[in-house]
């Protein structure tokens, strides 16, 4: 069961530099547990991009309903 949140994040890779603030749905295979910290989360970002977790920075993160 696929779990979605919403999401804003910034991105300070190279890569990014014109557009480096994103939004939107994210949509994760697994939940993430009520104690995951920022830093896991911008380690499953920054995987997705295929970057290094420390050129993801989180703004916010909730769970949709």
């Amino acid at each position: 069961m696929s779990t979605k949140y919403y999401t804003q994040f910034r991105l300070s890779d190279t890569s990014y530099r014109g557009a480096n603030e994103f939004s939107g749905v994210v949509e994760l295979s697994q939940p993430m547990d009520n104690d995951t910290d920022a830093a896991d989360i911008e380690a499953v970002l920054a995987k997705n991009f295929d970057l290094q977790r420390n050129s993801v920075t989180l703004v916010s993160w909730s769970r949709l309903h």
